[in-house]
């Protein structure tokens, strides 16, 4: 049976299933699309997990330093700090809001284990100039590809170029596990650090996910942008408040400590759902696409900037990122108008506003980095988004064009 077919079962034939035959059929699917072995591929509670596997299982420890961009979440920095590692940052190109890979080389020292290569919002980074520094100094290369599940660059389906890259499947990435993530590790070397690391992590709890499944309905059931400003206050309270499972615990966005149930395994429950939507990857691209070019060619006529996509580069606009002059005004009037409007990377450690030195951040260090942050929202790509919503979203911009920056 194929996935799409098994999949159209669902929830009957997955349902029925043990998790080692989840565990092996999930794996097939993400490693049949990215074209890769599925023993390579290994499945985690959350994308942030396996880059601190990776990273454990490349050696990264104390006193060793990993070079990311200035404009990331506050996850990446924490997998690092975890080890007794240092982030070092380099700032973004302000045409791609990707790692400046011009700046790179300077922040490289003895201490340099790692680079990282982030995606952001779909659209991949300079591999190739960023490997051949990494040759050149001898340091591993790691994809951040939890924007880019879906793209690709060069003609190679993202995540497969770099020694390893992970990937996360919470909520709103490009295919869902309702919170999860994975990674795919090229270089052999590392295959059996992966697996001793994977083989030992808690299998999460009954009440974990039950709590996980109750998500996943409830926002299936709020997905149209006219509950959106509702859904998404009422879920960032509950998470606050500890009484469903969000992105991100308390500690990791106040603190460096690593949270007691950091280290899990993935689930039926994230395996169950993730089958089910990977099998529709394709579509869910095709209609991010449609409807980024929708919002690029009102942008165009009018004269504002889109986002640059470089010759060979396969944006798959997980969001479409937009800078505006006064976004506190444009939240307030998008939610006036039910106008979904993302705030991912409100922050160049996102979603962290002060006490940036815990993270070994310095503001004023990286300009770009800093104005991006401060400046950003996302029109919404969501596979879920109608066109009444794009519409609706088009004749905002068009009701707002005075925050919108040239």
């Amino acid at each position: 049976m194929s996935l799409r077919a098994l999949a159209f079962t669902y929830p009957k034939s997955l349902k029925s299933l043990s998790q080692e035959s989840l565990s092996f059929l999930f794996r097939k699917s993400i490693a049949e699309y990215l074209e890769v072995n599925p023993e390579n591929i290994f499945l985690f509670w959350k994308g942030r997990v396996a880059l601190y596997s990776i990273l454990k299982s490349m050696g990264v420890g104390e006193g060793d330093e990993v070079i990311m961009p200035a404009f990331t979440c506050v996850v990446v920095p924490n997998a690092v700090i975890y080890l007794g590692a240092k982030p070092v940052y380099v700032d973004i190109d302000k045409n791609t809001y990707n790692v400046n890979v011009e700046l790179i080389e300077a922040k490289i020292t003895s201490k340099t284990k790692v680079i990282l290569a982030q995606n952001t919002f779909g659209l991949p980074p300079d591999l190739k100039a960023i490997q051949r520094l990494a040759q050149k100094h001898n340091l591993r290369v790691i994809e951040d590809c939890t924007h880019g599940f879906g793209g690709k660059y060069d003609n190679r389906k993202n995540g497969t170029e770099a020694d390893a890259s992970f990937f996360s499947s919470q909520w709103n990435k490009p295919f869902s596990t309702g919170i999860g993530g994975f990674s795919y590790i090229k270089d052999p070397d590392l295959i059996a650090g992966l697996r001793k690391a994977e083989s030992k992590f808690d299998i999460p709890s009954f009440k974990d996910q039950l709590g996980l499944k109750a998500m996943i309905t409830a926002r299936n059931i709020f997905s149209n942008s006219s509950a959106y400003w509702f859904a998404v206050k009422t879920y960032r309270w509950l998470s606050k408040a500890g009484m469903v499972i969000g992105s991100s615990e308390d500690a990791e966005l106040t603190g460096t400590k690593m949270p007691a149930s950091y280290l899990k395994a993935m689930s039926n429950v994230q395996m169950n759902y993730g089958l089910k939507q990977i099998s529709q990857i394709d579509d869910f691209v095709e209609k991010r696409n449609a409807i980024a070019k929708q919002y690029s060619e009102f942008l165009s006529n009018e004269n504002f900037k889109i986002p640059f996509v470089p010759e060979g580069f396969e944006h798959t606009y997980l969001k479409y990122p937009l800078l505006v002059s006064d976004r506190k005004i444009f939240f307030e009037r998008a939610q006036k108008a039910k106008v979904e409007v993302g705030d991912w990377f409100i922050s160049p450690i996102h979603p962290v506003i002060k006490n940036f030195h815990q993270w070994n951040y310095e503001p004023g260090l990286f300009p770009v980095a800093d104005d991006v942050s401060q400046h950003i929202v996302n029109l919404s790509t969501n596979t879920s988004t109608s066109n009444a919503e794009v519409e609706r979203t088009i004749n905002f911009l068009k009701a707002n064009k005075d925050l919108i920056i040239r």
